[in-house]
């Protein structure tokens, strides 16, 4: 009885969950505005490409 208390007790694994739910909410965030990203990526690769010529 006592290792099962002792495995309710554990905390160890909490920085595990916490990071696998921080990853979950940043997909979660990426999928929800993959348009507006793909947008703003694309227009920064364009500004870059035209003040490259500049130089």
């Amino acid at each position: 009885m006592s290792r099962f208390k002792n495995f309710i007790q554990d905390e160890d694994g909490i920085g595990v969950v916490e990071m696998i739910l921080i990853v979950v909410v940043l997909i979660g965030l990426v999928v929800l505005f993959k348009d507006k990203l793909t947008a703003l990526v694309t227009d920064i690769f364009s500004t870059i490409t035209e003040r490259s010529k500049e130089v």
